[in-house]
This record gives C-alpha cells, structure tokens and sequence, in this order.
C-alpha cells in the first residue's frame, strides 16, 4: 500500500546555499574513503605555484591530534577585498564553489596552467573540516583566517612580518570532520607516492613528509628531490629491465604551430618497454595525477604505435596474415607521462581522468617523430621492439582463433547494406546502427575498419512493441539487424545462444536532434522487446553526436579553434568560456548540423566514432525491474495507450523543451 506524502509546495524547494551542496553529497565532490583527495586539493594549490615559477618547497606534516598541514613558499593567497564582492579575497576561495585563480587563462593571467576548472578545490576541503586555519605571508604581512565546518570562525587578522618570518608563501592546516569519511587515516603509502611524484615532476622542488609521534617523541621526516626527472623516476620503480633503452622526451608549444594547441602546451614522458613483469603508468596534467588515464595517455598510445608500426612496415618486419593493433604495443609499455594543457577538462569532480579532445592530437603529434627517428638510427634496438610487439599480436590472434572455431558455422548470409570489421576480437569489435545512408558513408569513411562495423538503416524503424516473435523478421531493417549482431530474437526468460554474438557493443548512432531521438527510442524498444538480453549483458550502448559546432577566433595565448557541443546547455557553456577567455561577442559562428550526414567523415571520427574522444551512453536497466520498465514502454509505445499518453503530456508536458 502506497504511503501518503507531504504536502508539495512553494516552502517545499529548498535552494543549498555556499557549501551546503558537498556537505549534503560529499561524494559528488571528493573520495569519501578518507580525506586523500581534500588534502590533495590543497598539495596541488601549492604544486600550481611551483608549476608557475614561484616557489621552490612543498612541505605536509601529519600532526600528532589528527590534523594536516601543507606549506609552500609561493607568492600567497591575496587577502584584499575583492572589487566585486567586498569580501577579503581568501575568505572567498574557502568558501566559495566555482572561485579561484585559476579561471583567468588570458596574457597576464595568475596561472597560465594548472589542475584543471572545476571550480571546487580547497573550499571542499573547508567545507567537510571541523577546523581550517590559513595564514599567508605576502607583501610584507601576514595573514591569518579560521575556519569551523566551512564558516569563519576567526576573521582575517592582519599585522607586519616580524624578524624570522617567512617572505611569502601559505600554510593551511585542516582537521578533517571523521562523520564525512569512512576513516580519517590517510593511506600512508598513496600519500607517499603523491608526494613523491610532485618531486619527479617539478625537478628543484623539494618535497618534505613530516610524521608527527606524540610527547616525547621524534617527528620521522622524508625529503625528496629529483634532478634526473621521470627517467630516474621510472627507473627506479621497475620491477624488470627494459628491453631496450628508455624513450625519453620532452616539447612544448611555441604558438601557432596547429590548430587547437596553445604556446606552453605540451608533454614530457618517459617510456619503457620490458617482456615481463608488472608495467608502471602514470600520467599527470599539469601535476594533477590521473589515475583513470585520459585523451593524454591515448596520445602517448596513438604517438607509440604509429611510430613502431611505420618502423616495422619500413623494414618489412610484419609476417604475413598478422595484423598489428595499438595495444599489441601499449600492453608491454611502462611510462610516466606529465602533459601541460591550458584549459583541461577533466571527467568529474574529482580530475582523474582528462577529457580534452585536443590533447590525444598534442601528445601523438609530439611523441611519434623522435621515436620513429630514433628507432630507425637503432635499428638493432627497433628489431627487438618490433620482435616483442608481433609476438603479443600474434599471441592475441590465436587467442580470437580459439574462440571463433567454439562457434556454429551455420550463420545466415550477412546483409548487403552491412560494412563489416576486419577483427574478429568481441572486445574491441563495434557495431554502429546509423541513420540514413549519407551518414553511413561518412561513418565508413571516417570510423576504424579494423574495430568498426556500420549497418545503415533506411528511414524510421517499426515499432516492434506488440510485434510477435515470429513475425519480427518480416521487417527487413529489424531482419538486418538482428543477422548483423549474430543473436536471435527471445524473451527476458530465456538463455539465447550467444555464440554467434559478432560484436562486444552495439551503438545506437542517430541525429542529435528530436527526428534521432525517435529512432532512439524505437531501436531501444527493439532490443528491449526482443533482444533483452542484450541489454542485461551490456552489449547496447548510445552514441551522442554534437549538435553544434563553434569557430572561435583566436584569444589570448588560444588559437583559433573548432569546438563541439552536445546541446544548447554545452553551447551556453562554451561561449560563457569564450567571452571569460577575451573573445569579443559575436567573434564567433555557430553552426547547427542537421543531421550526421552534414559531418565529414573526419569530424564523425572525432566527435562520435573515436573511442578516446566520443560520448558513448551504456543501456541498462537501473533501478526499476522488468515489470516496472514493460509497464513504462507499454504506455509510451503501445497503440492503445493514446489517453494514457495524453495524460502524461499534461501532467508533465510543460517539463518538456520543444525542439521545432
């Protein structure tokens, strides 16, 4: 029985002021598992300062009552009244979301590269600590400031340097709130390694990690600084030696050198290549640690394969019927990476993966050249490099093998209109359900033959909610596809042969426009119908192309540049970003595609198609059952469900933007 709910009201909506939103969803801000990452968004304020030429010490004491201090000798926070707000300039920085220094990325801006623009930061950090204290030594003063669960507790007291104190610079010590975090012990061991690798990749810096004992007792303080950079770095951290000597390297932009990439921006990385043992990856931007990789690594990647295979097609290394995939060269590759990009774009709050389409292109255009001349003035070294990548190609083909002979040979005769890939590997294998067939000839054009398949579909397809099973195929677009993915049709209560399963992801690809949005809908009624278990298995996924594009002019330090967005709230977005990066209003041209077909193949391929820069939506079931989910379809899709449907338009119809 339905309990009954309170009233809902005007005094119902209730707006989270200041830094209530991270204490009500702590973790849509930071890890709860402990108070790493708060720290840490402090240990990168203080790495930014480094990274922009001040300061040359970073120093983090674990205090004996629980509590965490980071000092650095930068130029310190400004404690002034900001001319907008009135309000002293470091009370606005811990308490703010989405204030900070780092947004002004013009000629003369405070920080011409740093950990990213989310905006949250060190006001996180406040916002779930029992206590903050800051002082900050800069211009001949100093300044101190405390905070009590993100509010001030002790206002800003200012008063002259005395003899003894420190120039500039800014300590912050926090007392993480244990009720947010599942434990308040910091994870020694990743402390350590955080720490570490700032001293790897800012060379002069030294790093300092004080331990605190207790009355009575010794602090135990570690000091690094590394002046061989990532090579030493690496090289110590390697379980098993390198086949060949280390892949070291090092550019940056000097301007106007390519579309897209800015005078500073670029990558220095170290690569080694072992036949054993455990790899070591690690990449950063612009010193921030990205655990989950990004658009940077798949450029190292893309920058390592195209220059081992073009070394091993030069020298005719390649035997016959083996075909080389980058991760046959990446599988066996350790590396540290550390990429400096002016305006990244990370996945989340949290910056652990980077999201920037451009830097893939700015890390493989800069890695690629010095490894393939390399290779080729050692060649003896480039043999044993080519000898163990076509060993791990070869070892994964026999893998695939194995798997294809497990299959029936009794497969239906594939459909005409089907561009197939050439691999024959689930994992990586993709098909791509595309609208129409000028947009099918720009996806054969600019998608990866060796991954990618595409099945273009003729007009809208039928709505096979109340088609029966053995009339499905009838339908000769649902016949197509249903031959393509090798699965035939079955209920939610069967076990359908999945043997003849040809790809490992089937991607729903349409217009980014309400005509796309019904054929969406139609195809995911399909599958939903008739293919569920396609869906229960995580084979089905949405493709989402842009649906404008952006020519902004150059500004600042920023090239010209062609920017994408997915909808009318990324497009408010990027020209908000434009007109903050000094780009005069109406600089700019605002295209609006109509559909997939208006894209060149090699806009599809960057936008949609490419697995290190597309958005692709996985289908599944969430929190509703089955039940739940056929009566939902029912209403919206079945012929009989018109007053139903109309229903639902005027109770929930004006929640609805009409595109016409």
């Amino acid at each position: 029985m339905a309990t009954r709910q309170g009233k809902y009201e005007e005094a119902s909506i209730r707006v989270l002021k200041g830094l209530e939103p991270v204490r009500q969803r702590p973790g849509m801000y930071t890890r709860t598992e402990s108070p790493l990452h708060c720290i840490q968004e402090v240990i990168d304020n203080a790495a930014d300062e480094a990274l922009a030429g001040f300061g040359k010490r970073l120093a983090l004491t674990l205090h004996a009552d629980g509590s965490v201090s980071v000092e650095d000798d930068g130029r310190g926070i400004p404690f002034g009244l900001h001319p907008e707000e009135q309000v002293p300039v470091i009370e606005i920085v811990y308490t703010q979301l989405h204030a900070g220094g780092k947004f002004d990325k013009g000629a003369g801006g405070a920080y011409s590269f740093s950990g990213g623009l989310h905006g949250v930061g060190v006001s996180v950090t406040n916002a779930l600590a029992k206590r903050l204290e800051v002082t900050v030594y800069r211009e001949g003063q100093v300044a101190t400031l405390a905070f009590a669960h993100g509010e001030v507790a002790e206002p800003l007291v200012l008063r002259k340097a005395a003899t003894g104190d420190r120039k500039q610079g800014t300590t912050v010590r926090v007392w993480p709130e244990p009720k947010y975090f599942d434990s308040v012990e910091l994870p020694r061991n990743d402390l350590t390694h955080l720490l570490r690798s700032k001293a790897v990749l800012m060379p002069g810096v030294v790093v300092t990690l004080t331990v605190e004992k207790g009355a009575g007792k010794d602090a135990e303080t570690a000091i690094w600084q590394y002046k061989g950079g990532l090579s030493d770095y690496l090289t110590q951290t390697l379980q098993a030696d390198p086949l060949i000597p280390l892949f070291e390297g090092e550019q940056y932009a000097t301007g106007g050198e390519a579309e897209n990439v800015a005078e500073g921006e670029g990558a220095a990385w170290v690569a080694a290549f072992t036949e054993d043992g455990p790899t070591v990856r690690e990449s950063y931007v612009n010193l921030i640690p990205t655990v989950a990789g990004g658009t940077h690594e798949s450029g190292l990647k893309d920058g390592l394969f195209g220059a081992i295979k073009n070394f091993i097609d030069l020298h005719g290394l390649l035997p016959k019927g083996v075909k080389l995939m980058p991760d046959d060269v990446f599988s066996r590759a350790s590396f540290v990476l550390s990429a400096k990009v002016l305006d990244p774009q990370f996945q989340g709050q949290i910056k652990e993966r980077l999201n920037s389409r451009d830097a893939l292109r700015l890390v493989s255009n800069y890695v690629k050249p010095p490894l393939e001349l390399w290779l080729n003035q050692h060649v003896e070294h480039g043999k044993r490099l080519a000898d163990l990548v076509i060993r791990q190609a070869q070892t994964r083909q026999r893998a695939s093998q194995k798997v294809e002979k497990k299959k029936g040979s009794g497969v239906a005769v594939l459909p005409g209109k089907l561009t197939d890939c050439e691999s024959r590997d689930l994992n990586l294998n993709e098909l791509f359900l595309v609208e129409g067939d000028s947009a099918g000839g720009s996806a054969k054009m600019g998608r990866d033959k060796e991954t990618q398949a595409i099945l273009p579909l003729r007009g809208k397809v039928l709505n096979a909610w109340e088609v029966e099973r053995d009339r499905i195929f009838a339908n000769n677009e649902i016949h197509d596809i249903a031959v393509a993915i090798g699965v035939d049709p079955h209920g939610p209560g069967d076990t359908p042969d999945f043997s003849g399963l040809r790809y490992g992801k089937v991607c729903i690809l349409s217009d980014a426009d309400v005509d796309g949005s019904h054929i969406q809908v139609l195809l995911l009624t399909l599958f939903f119908r008739h293919f569920p278990q396609l869906i229960a298995r995580g084979h089905v996924y949405v493709a989402k192309p842009p649906l404008f594009r952006v020519d902004a002019p150059a500004r600042g330090r920023k090239p010209a540049a062609k920017l994408y967005a997915l909808d009318d709230g990324e497009l408010t977005a990027i020209l908000d970003k434009l007109r903050k990066e000094g780009c005069r209003e109406g600089a700019w041209s605002i295209s609006r595609f109509k559909g997939l077909g208006e894209m060149s193949a090699e806009q599809l391929w960057e936008t949609t198609l490419n697995p290190e820069t597309r958005r692709l939506l996985p289908v599944a079931y969430g929190q509703l059952d089955f039940g739940q989910t056929t009566a939902s379809l029912t209403k919206l899709m079945g012929k009989g469900e018109a007053a139903a449907r109309r229903e639902l338009m005027e109770l929930h119809g004006d929640a609805i933007e009409v595109d016409v």
